[in-house]
């Protein structure tokens, strides 16, 4: 059954609510004020909450704000109330992270409405959560075991061989045995260390004072690290000539750790998903209130929906497309980029080319 949280001190105008929702077969909780709404709240994680704006103690903007702040109740929509018409209140309560807004007095239809309309919002999102955690458990099942079996197989079968022609193999061969030991432990590490910095970041995103300090860098000039990062990620595919660089010169705040890798991450996919002998363009510019890094490629491309799913574990048509990697990649430089203020966005055409664009305030 649905459950319903109002918050309200006014007995009268809670009861009243209280009574319309249970009419219509909800489930329903009251509370007094916004400290025990907040525990209820917490308590019983209701499928939507109504509250006061203005109440003792604590009020509906500090519900909202605490309750945005807690992972459990992060996502719980919830609908103000107010005797307030004025804008400003409304805009503020959004702001703070509010789903709707009911000025009193209201009619029983305009709450009905509004109850119904944000279920409805809160049925979608389960949906579209479901459909996604299906679609990860799928992707893990095909591309994790693989990413961590391919790389110790072949560490494993090089050593073999080694071990079992060491006394006849010639010094060409066995350092064609190492470097392919080097290779495959060089890529399970890589593994390894996005999924500890994955780890990280969400730790970090968690806690604002962590945030704070992350940001708490700059670099003077970007390019020196554009240009590595960027000729590595092509070295490392062989694709040098493949390579289009333009840069300029500008500061940001970030770390130049963290900056690496977002750009090695970023630049290494676009190698990692077109073929050799097309161009992959690194473009830096900007202009009096912002700073841009365009990387292309002319790669397989994605369709709307795949670049709107894309995250850790995302991989599509596996079947059909051999590549390394899990999604991490661009996931940690999307979490790095939203971490630091900026934005990311994917556009791409199916066969054609794909282009991640990174924006930063300056």
């Amino acid at each position: 059954m649905t459950v319903i949280l109002v918050i309200e001190d006014d007995l009268p105008v809670r009861t009243t609510i209280i009574d319309v929702l249970k009419n219509e077969d909800f489930d329903t909780y009251g509370a007094r004020n916004g400290i025990e709404g907040l525990h209820i709240a917490r308590e019983h994680i209701p499928d939507l909450i109504i509250s006061d704006v203005v109440m003792p103690g604590l009020d509906g903007y500090g519900v909202v704000r605490e309750l945005r702040h807690d992972p459990k109740t992060a996502t719980i929509p919830i609908i103000l109330l107010t005797a307030r018409s004025d804008r400003t209140d409304m805009r503020q309560g959004m702001e703070y992270g509010a789903d709707d807004y009911l000025t009193k007095p209201f009619t029983i239809n305009e709450l009905m409405n509004a109850v119904g309309a944000q279920l409805k919002k809160r049925i979608a999102i389960t949906q579209k959560y479901e459909t996604t955690l299906r679609m990860l458990r799928k992707n893990i099942t095909y591309a994790l075991p693989h990413e961590l079996k391919t790389p110790l197989t072949g560490i494993l079968g090089y050593a073999h061989m080694l071990l079992l022609d060491y006394d006849k193999a010639k010094p060409p061969e066995i350092q064609d045995y190492a470097q392919w030991i080097v290779k495959s432990g060089e890529r399970l590490q890589q593994l390894i260390e996005n999924y500890l910095v994955y780890a990280q970041i969400e730790l970090i995103a968690s806690d604002p004072k962590q945030v704070e300090a992350l940001r708490n860098h700059i670099i003077k000039n970007v390019d020196d690290i554009i240009r590595e990062e960027a000729t590595r990620a092509a070295e490392d595919a062989n694709r040098a000539a493949d390579l289009i660089l333009e840069l300029c010169g500008v500061a940001l705040q970030i770390s130049a750790q963290d900056w690496r890798k977002i750009v090695g991450e970023l630049v290494s996919n676009a190698f990692k998903f077109s073929p050799a002998g097309t161009p992959v363009t690194v473009a830096a510019s900007r202009d009096e209130k912002s700073f841009r890094l365009r990387i292309h490629d002319h790669g397989r491309g994605m369709t709307a929906d795949q670049i709107q799913q894309m995250g850790a574990y995302m991989q599509f048509e596996r079947k059909l497309f051999e590549q390394q990697g899990v999604g991490l990649g661009f996931s940690i430089a999307k979490s790095l980029v939203g971490l630091h203020g900026g934005q990311i966005t994917v556009t791409s055409t199916p066969g054609v080319e794909t282009t991640v664009e990174i924006t930063f305030p300056i």
